[in-house]
């Protein structure tokens, strides 16, 4: 299933509105369902007011009607392993676990899975 995330996530990357950063990310996710959804870094010229990648694949997701995230892949071309940003970490939190797998992707290959819990450790939860 990760290499059909990876070749998500990458198709979707060369879709990614970034005009100002020329930095395109794409994002896979595998929802519990296991359909996969996309989504690419959109920029907006009122920074910061753009989307990352792995926001518009979660809000794809619940648009569709799933809320669990099962693994998620992240690329951009131009960093050898792109991570997601704090925010998205904690975006990608709401809908998995600690044990969601995150694949970090460069332009050629998934480079490491980690899983959500060693990016994010003591996530904010509704627990909290």
């Amino acid at each position: 299933m990760s290499d059909r995330l990876y070749n998500a996530a990458r198709a979707v990357m060369s879709r990614a509105h970034a005009p100002y950063s020329k930095f395109q990310v794409g994002a896979a996710i595998l929802a519990a369902n296991g359909e996969i959804f996309v989504g690419c870094n959109v920029e907006n010229a009122a920074y910061p007011e753009g989307w990352c990648a792995e926001t518009s694949a979660i809000a794809a997701m619940v648009a569709a009607g799933q809320s669990k995230i099962v693994e998620i892949a992240v690329i951009a071309e131009k960093m050898p392993k792109v991570t997601p940003c704090g925010g998205c970490r904690q975006r990608i939190a709401e809908f998995g676990s600690t044990d969601t797998m995150v694949h970090l992707c460069d332009a050629n290959a998934i480079i490491e899975t980690v899983r959500l819990g060693d990016l994010l450790p003591k996530s904010f939860s509704f627990e909290n």
